[in-house]
C-alpha cells in the first residue's frame, strides 16, 4: 500500500523565488549612473541654427546673377552648411546642427522649385 504524501515540512523556511522585475514599475534607482549630455537639443538651439543657415543661404543666393548661378551658389552653400552640421553633431551642439540641416534642406527645395518653374516656362534646362 502506498504511503500518503505528508506535505511540506512544518519546520522548513519558505522563501519566495527571486524574479527579475519587468521594468514597467521601477523598483528603485538604476544600477548604473545616468548619463546627462552636456548640450541637450533645445528649441533655442534649433532656432539659432535655422536662423544662421537661413542667413548663410540668403547671402550666397544673392551672389547669383541668374537662375543657374543662384542654384549653384545655393548648392555650394548648402554643402558647406551640412558639413558644418556634421561637425556640430559630433563635437558641438546637436540642436544647432538640426536647425542648420532643416533650413538647408528647405533652401535646396526652394532652389529646386525655382529651377523647375524656369524649366517649365522656358522648356530649356537652366543648369547647363
Amino acid at each position: 500500500m502506498a504511503r500518503p504524501d505528508p506535505g511540506p515540512d512544518p519546520g522548513a523556511v519558505v522563501r519566495p523565488v527571486a524574479r527579475t522585475p519587468s521594468g514597467l514599475f521601477p523598483a528603485g534607482p538604476p544600477h548604473r549612473p545616468t548619463y546627462r549630455e552636456p548640450h541637450p537639443v533645445t528649441g533655442g538651439g534649433v532656432a539659432a541654427g535655422g536662423g544662421a543657415a537661413a542667413a548663410w543661404l540668403l547671402l550666397f543666393g544673392l551672389l547669383g546673377t541668374d537662375v543657374a548661378s543662384y542654384a549653384w551658389w545655393t548648392v555650394a552653400a548648402g554643402l558647406m552648411a551640412w558639413l558644418t552640421a556634421l561637425v556640430l553633431v559630433r563635437h558641438g551642439d546637436r540642436g544647432v546642427a538640426t536647425g542648420v540641416a532643416i533650413v538647408t534642406a528647405g533652401g535646396w527645395s526652394i532652389a529646386a522649385a525655382v529651377l523647375a518653374v524656369r524649366w517649365a516656362t522656358s522648356g530649356d534646362w537652366p543648369l547647363w
